[in-house]
């Protein structure tokens, strides 16, 4: 969405990124004057704000475009090289690094096994290790990286920087990430919920004509969900918004480690799925492995989902029944928020959206329980690589590009 600016003097940083803002949004280049009718602002504020943006190496002037009488405009155009982002998303199966630059680019990554954080300093050195090979083996500019976004399951304290306690995390129980990595590496340091920053990052590369009201289904290790509402992030009062994993769905279902009978977050996820194909003899024990090693669960989760995509009816069976679990949480989360769109992502999503894709939108549609009049879409991320690691970098570059309007209300205090 384009936001407007104001030419009042005293809002000249709010003012830079809006037209920042708007520039990033027109890969192909836009001139000063379309700039200026976009934004609503002075032709003058919009020269001044361009020079500014120049000089910092932010956007850079591509040829000229004549539209009718006159000489031709200089385009200007965002300089991809002109800032850099790394993004951290720690999961209890591994940690996925990425840098990324301004248009959102993946310009490397690198993945590591999660390391025990028994031992605190052990941990910040390992991930500072880490995030310097990527920003030296990447050779860009050190002083051009903005800063680090670390995505976490939650629950997280975004304000402090801690990792309260995530699920199949035992030893991350109150670990203080932030203020020690940025004392480690030397560079701002932002935490958020990894499912936060998947909404973050959709919306940072949404097109035109995206829905600003969506649901993103985490599928990983485990599943989350993040919520966007007016293109607005929901984040909650303690930044822990979204946590639908504990919606019953079957209340004759499985104990959940909660307490309850059927959560979705419990019978759904790659490893209650693996353990099903071992109780219908879809998968032999050998087959499956450890359930408690997600290695293991790694590799029997995708002989289900290759014996699934062959035709073999217990996979599929066991794959429809998760996607109608889904469903019955997605229609009570689109009941609530009368949300348009639900988007999935995450490690273990591509190798069963075939087979839940099938079957989700029937199941959804013909729920008795489903009460909004509207359709309802389901798309795939389309975001490469680890979406809530490149969700974790988009949330330093939205932090310093993105225009707020509060920030107008800081302005006039």
């Amino acid at each position: 969405m384009d936001r407007t600016g104001t030419n009042l003097p005293a809002v000249g940083e709010y003012n830079q990124t809006v037209v920042l803002d708007a520039i990033r949004r027109r890969p192909a280049g836009i001139t000063r004057s379309e700039l200026a009718a976009l934004t609503a602002l002075s032709g003058m504020t919009v020269t001044k704000v361009c020079r500014r943006l120049i000089d910092a190496g932010l956007v850079d002037e591509h040829g000229t475009r004549t539209s009718g009488p006159g000489k031709p405009a200089a385009v200007v155009k965002l300089n991809p090289g002109g800032g850099f982002a790394v993004g951290v998303h720690i999961d209890p199966a591994s940690v996925t690094y990425v840098l990324v630059d301004l248009s959102g680019t993946v310009r490397d990554h690198t993945r590591t096994g999660t390391p025990n954080a028994g031992d605190p300093s052990a941990v910040i050195e390992e991930m500072a290790n880490a995030i310097e090979a990527l920003i030296t083996g990447s050779a860009v500019d050190r002083s051009r990286i903005l800063g680090i976004g670390i995505a976490s399951p939650g629950p997280v304290n975004v304000e402090d920087g801690v990792l309260l306690n995530p699920p199949m995390m035992p030893n991350w129980h109150r670990v203080a990430l932030r203020r020690a990595l940025a004392a480690a590496t030397g560079l701002p340091v932002l935490l958020e919920k990894d499912t936060t920053a998947a909404v973050v990052a959709e919306l940072w590369f949404a097109g035109p004509g995206s829905s600003r009201d969506f649901a993103f289904m985490y599928y990983g290790t485990g599943l989350g969900t993040g919520l966007s509402v007016a293109g607005e992030v929901v984040r909650g009062i303690s930044s822990n918004a979204g946590d639908a994993g504990h919606l019953t769905v079957d209340p004759d279902g499985p104990m959940c480690t909660c307490g309850r009978r059927g959560c979705v977050g419990y019978i759904t996820v790659p490893r209650a799925l693996v353990e099903r194909a071992v109780l219908n003899g879809v998968l032999s024990a050998a087959e499956a492995g450890d359930l408690d090693d997600m290695v293991d669960v790694d590799a029997a989760f995708s002989r289900l989902a290759g014996l699934a995509a062959t035709g073999h009816p217990g996979a599929g069976a066991i794959l429809t029944g998760a996607a109608r679990s889904l469903a019955r949480a997605i229609v009570v989360i689109v009941n609530l928020l009368d949300i348009d769109e639900v988007i999935f992502g995450g490690p273990f999503w591509a190798r069963i959206s075939p087979a839940i894709l099938a079957a989700l939108p029937d199941a959804v549609r013909d729920d008795p329980a489903l009460v909004t009049p509207h359709p309802v879409r389901f798309a795939q991320s389309a975001i490469p690589v680890d979406v809530a690691a490149v969700g974790a970098a988009t949330l330093v570059l939205d932090n310093a590009f993105s225009p707020r309007p509060s920030a107008l209300l800081l302005a006039a205090e």
